[in-house]
């Protein structure tokens, strides 16, 4: 069974969702971040850069063990050891890259950013904070709008894949960084199209702290 070392966050959603897609019997070992607990040398052991989530597959590659940190090493790491939400062929497989590497480095970072400044004392460093990385957020969620037009999930036409996973971790949270859907009817037609998939919906209810 796989641990899923994580708490309750866009990135720990994304393996949640993921591992149910995917069938694979995993248990949740809760790290309270609002208590450090990521310090932990027990966790640090196997997540060196102090972040959740990680898991420990005791079935790893050649049936020995195997930790990975990192969300997205994660969903690429599960979509190789069950063959399941990436394409076999190079061309689907690129484009599935791309859209994750893009969720890595912009569509999580950037709204991240928004939480952050949204927890400070007001004043001009909140406000600068929030209309700078509120614009790129909701420039983002722009990019996604015209991505989906006429397709029904970001990179593959007929099931999600790792990327949507890793997209839709972040989307969860899309109205505590102040992005309502009602001008993004793609956006918005994609979430509840992956919201309404059983093992998703599970992934996102199940107890993660």
């Amino acid at each position: 069974m796989i641990e899923l070392w994580t708490w309750n966050t866009p990135n720990g959603r994304k393996i949640s969702a993921a591992l149910e897609e995917m069938g694979l019997p995993y248990k949740v070992v809760p790290v309270n971040i609002s208590k450090d607990e990521q310090f932990n040398p027990a966790f640090l052991a196997f997540s060196p850069n102090n972040r959740i989530p990680a898991i420990i597959d005791p079935d790893g590659p050649g049936g020995a063990p195997i930790t990975v940190f990192e969300s997205g090493a994660i969903l690429l790491y599960l979509a190789e050891k069950t063959g399941r939400f990436i394409p076999a062929d190079l061309r689907g497989r690129v484009e599935v890259l791309e859209w994750l590497m893009w969720q890595m480095g912009g569509f999580g970072p950037m709204p991240g950013q928004v939480h952050h400044f949204l927890m400070q004392p007001e004043g001009a460093a909140r406000d600068y904070g929030l209309a700078r990385y509120g614009k790129e957020t909701r420039r983002l969620y722009g990019v996604l709008e015209k991505r989906l037009a006429g397709r029904e999930f970001v990179a593959s036409a007929g099931e999600p894949s790792i990327a949507d996973f890793a997209i839709l971790g972040w989307a969860w949270r899309h109205e505590r960084h102040q992005v309502p859907f009602d001008d993004l009817p793609n956006v918005a037609a994609w979430y509840a199209r992956m919201m309404a998939r059983p093992a998703t919906a599970k992934g996102f209810e199940v107890a993660l702290s």
